[in-house]
């Protein structure tokens, strides 16, 4: 399970990464704005708008498919962990700088993450000896025979 969350969290930061940065080139590319059927042609001529697109529907679907699974409150501090990358690939990519106030910023969306993924740990530790008593032996007898198959 903890498999899962890692490459699916992964993946999430990627397409988030590679669209919130496909939008930085597409809108670099589409200045000056103006309403015109050319400067429409212009922005979409651009393959960096597609990117963005990409990773949209990319991020979109992973979200779901996490969704199914993990509980809502870690899950949806985990998924700004692209603000992260982003800010370490536009310093690569677009020269921007990073001082103290972002290193901190980065610092406490990690710092919460991490409070949420133990809180998150502890409760379901907590919730899973009093499940399997309410179920009684021979439903805990039944669930191990299942598990093992």
């Amino acid at each position: 399970m903890k498999r899962f969350y890692l490459v699916g969290f992964l993946v999430l930061m990627a397409f988030d990464t590679l669209a919130q940065l496909s939008f930085k080139k597409a809108g670099d590319a589409a200045l000056p704005l103006e309403f015109s059927p050319s400067w429409l042609w212009r922005v979409f001529a651009q393959p960096w708008i597609y990117g963005a697109l990409v990773g949209y529907i990319g991020a979109f679907f992973t979200w779901m498919h996490l969704l199914r699974r993990a509980p809502v409150g870690p899950a949806f501090a985990a998924s700004h962990l692209e603000i992260i990358s982003v800010l370490l690939l536009s310093h690569y990519l677009f020269q921007e700088t990073i001082g103290l106030p972002q290193i901190l910023g980065c610092a406490f969306i990690i710092a919460g993450i991490a409070c949420l993924a133990v809180s998150e740990a502890q409760y379901h530790g907590a919730a899973e000896p009093a499940e399997k008593l309410a179920q009684g032996p021979a439903d805990s007898a039944a669930g191990a025979r299942a598990a093992a198959r």
